[in-house]
């Protein structure tokens, strides 16, 4: 076997066990709902209601597991795939909870034999802990209704992030409910155990991971703004340094979330834009919002906080010896970091940077000469049609690289032109396990 597909054959298996360990839960979730014979006791609306309700905290429990950012799932299955999976279960906690409201307040009301108005008004408030209940799923609806696309493009990202914070207290009320009033607390020892173990496991990735290991990381290396230089009116690089970086594991390709200090509140996903080399961290930024527009103006001695790294967009997804980096527009940052990567271990490269106002293209150019990479600017609109067609169409990118089915190919830019060369990559036949792509709009 070669040795590079040894870093990919770890990024199916980890996707593979943590698809059967839900899958498990889920058995023994449903094993636990029928020995405490929720098939057997009160009506089917009932038990209905119960299923949906332990699913629901199954699910919510899966989407903790998704946004805690441990290293061992997000190093090998990238922030922009877990991101995707959260946001999806999301809705499926979002139906299930909807759906066990539902369903316990009709069987409620059909075995009392009262209106179903009636009902949810005992239940709310003169059945114990329900109105926790009530508190959690008002909660998950709010989160769930502004993660809405439509409603996620009006929303700046700190208003929607304090939302979704909500989204742990939720979490907090579901479960006292669930301790207080829930068959499989109750009545069952082995189900008290299993949900205590689960609950807690999964708060605990979410604070050691999001809370702990940043905290650590900052304590120990102590960043802060260093050098800044202007590459255009509207991007700036910004150099910074610390102690001991030589242990932060980060690799060209990666992407931290940075608060600086005079903004703490406000955290921005960018990529390195060149390979850490243990001494000091770069990212290059472009004006496209207010975060970013601020950070045009800052200065030497900022102190820095980062979360991070981030991101499977590195090196260690190569399944080939040569590889093509394709980059577009401000997604040249991760690309000229992994051409500095490459360069130094003596790879076979080809470089298509995309562009209107291309940027780091002096040093990219530079690097390429020195390791004898092939690198090409395409400028113009997106729409420009060359001697072949579509600049970045088939014919135009096989005229430029011609063994591209030899080689393992990395994509980043803007979502359209990515999606759009994947499917140019995918017309020239290039199997899906050498195309590589992320998307580090990691709130979206």
């Amino acid at each position: 076997m070669r040795p590079e597909n040894l870093p990919r054959l770890g990024r199916v298996k980890a996707e593979r066990w943590l698809f059967a360990l839900v899958a498990l839960n889920a058995v023994w979730a449903t094993d636990l709902f029928v020995l405490g014979h929720g098939l057997t006791s009160g009506d089917l609306l009932t038990a209905l209601g119960r299923l949906t309700g332990l699913y629901g905290a199954l699910a919510l429990v899966v989407q903790l597991v998704l946004v805690a950012r441990v290293p061992f799932l997000e190093s090998r299955l990238g922030m922009d795939r877990l991101t995707a999976w959260h946001r999806w279960s999301g809705f499926w906690v979002l139906w299930l909870v909807i759906a066990h409201v539902v369903f316990i307040t009709l069987g409620y009301a059909h075995q009392d034999g009262s209106p179903v108005l009636a009902e949810v008004g005992t239940l709310v408030f003169h059945t114990e802990d329900v109105l926790k209940a009530t508190i959690a799923t008002a909660l998950l609806v709010v989160v769930g209704v502004s993660s809405a696309r439509r409603a996620r493009r009006r929303l700046r990202y700190e208003g929607w992030h304090l939302l979704h914070l909500g989204a742990y207290l939720a979490v907090i009320l579901g479960f006292l409910h669930q301790v207080s009033v829930g068959q499989d607390f109750v009545g069952s020892p082995i189900g008290r155990f299993y949900w205590w173990a689960l609950y807690g496991l999964a708060l605990a990735a979410v604070g050691l991971s999001r809370v702990a290991l940043p905290l650590l990381r900052n304590f120990r290396h102590r960043l802060r703004v260093v050098a800044v230089h202007r590459e255009s009116p509207d991007v700036v690089t910004v150099e910074i340094g610390g102690r001991d970086l030589h242990r932060l594991p980060a690799r060209a390709g990666q992407f931290f979330l940075w608060r600086f200090s005079n903004r703490w509140w406000e955290a921005h996903p960018y990529s390195l834009s060149a390979m850490p080399d243990g001494y000091s961290l770069r990212i290059t930024v472009k004006a496209l919002g207010d975060g970013s527009a601020w950070l045009q103006g800052i200065r030497p001695g900022v102190r820095v906080l980062a979360e991070g790294p981030y991101g499977a967009f590195t090196g260690e997804r190569r399944t080939r010896e040569r590889v093509l980096l394709i980059a577009g527009g401000v997604g040249v940052t991760p690309i000229r970091a992994l051409l500095e990567e490459f360069a130094l271990a003596g790879d076979d490269i080809a470089v298509i940077y995309r562009g209107r106002d291309p940027v780091l293209t002096e040093e990219m150019t530079r690097i390429a000469r020195w390791c004898r990479a092939r690198f090409y600017v395409v400028t113009g609109p997106s729409n420009a049609v060359g001697r072949y067609g579509p600049m970045m169409g088939p014919r135009h990118l096989k005229s430029m690289v011609p063994d591209l089915r030899r080689r393992d190919v990395y994509v980043c830019g803007p979502p359209g032109m990515t999606d759009a060369v994947r499917g140019t990559l995918a017309e020239l036949g290039l199997p899906d396990s050498q195309c590589h792509t992320e998307r580090f709009a990691f709130a979206a």
